[in-house]
């Protein structure tokens, strides 16, 4: 008589099971990254961006009496680079290069027109003005045309972003790209051109009220 024993199942213990677990969630990921590249499955493991900002409050408002005469346009490739004195760069240092696009607003402020600065003969045809002379605003970075061409991290800046709030942050080379567009601003003639169009806009607006003459000088302020 020949008896057959049936061998019972092992049954699988317990860390092996969290590891299987963790090894299917890992696969699962990839082969939706896989899948996501696929037509029409796409938004399968897409995300979903939700705008939750509050309300933008007004901070205080203030009465503008300057003339915005001119606007330049400045565009700046920044190349910052940040090394360790006695460490290589590919272990501690960052180099980063940046194109930078702002503006620049040239402006004569007319609110310090006193009435001593102003004339105005007898039979109002001729009037004399002495304006300040124009002045630069601060550099404007436009976000949407300045972008971050390459970044190189050494190995302990890379380790520092894991740990970072904000490990992109390109606060430095926007600080430079701001200044740079600001001293190119002071060389660009810009000045000049605001006082011209400024010279030209009370000359046409004076004329419309019956000035016939009309002339227009700069102080120092």
């Amino acid at each position: 008589m020949t008896t057959s024993i049936r061998r019972l199942p092992r049954r699988m213990p317990g860390w092996a099971k969290v590891v299987t677990a963790v090894v299917l969630v890992i696969a699962v990921l990839f082969a939706g990254i896989r899948l996501a590249v696929l037509p029409g499955l796409r938004d399968l493991f897409g995300t979903e961006t939700h705008d939750r900002s509050g309300p933008a409050l007004l901070q205080s408002i203030q009465d503008m009496s300057r003339y915005d005469a001119a606007s330049g346009n400045f565009q700046v490739v920044v190349d910052l680079e940040k090394d360790a004195k006695y460490l290589p760069s590919a272990i501690r240092g960052t180099r980063t290069l940046y194109v930078g696009a702002g503006t620049v607003e040239a402006y004569v402020d007319l609110g310090k027109l006193g009435k001593q600065d102003v004339t105005v003969n007898s039979d109002r045809t001729s009037a004399t003005i002495r304006l300040p002379h124009a002045a630069l605003g601060k550099p404007a970075l436009d976000a949407d045309h300045s972008y971050t061409v390459s970044k190189q991290r050494g190995l302990l800046d890379r380790l520092g972003d894991v740990f970072s709030d904000n490990p992109n942050s390109e606060h430095a080379v926007q600080q430079l790209a701001v200044k740079h567009i600001g001293e190119a601003a002071k060389d660009s003639g810009l000045t000049a051109r605001a006082e011209t169009n400024t010279t030209s806009m009370l000359q046409g607006l004076l004329g419309s009220l019956g000035f016939k003459e009309v002339h227009v000088s700069y102080k120092k302020t």
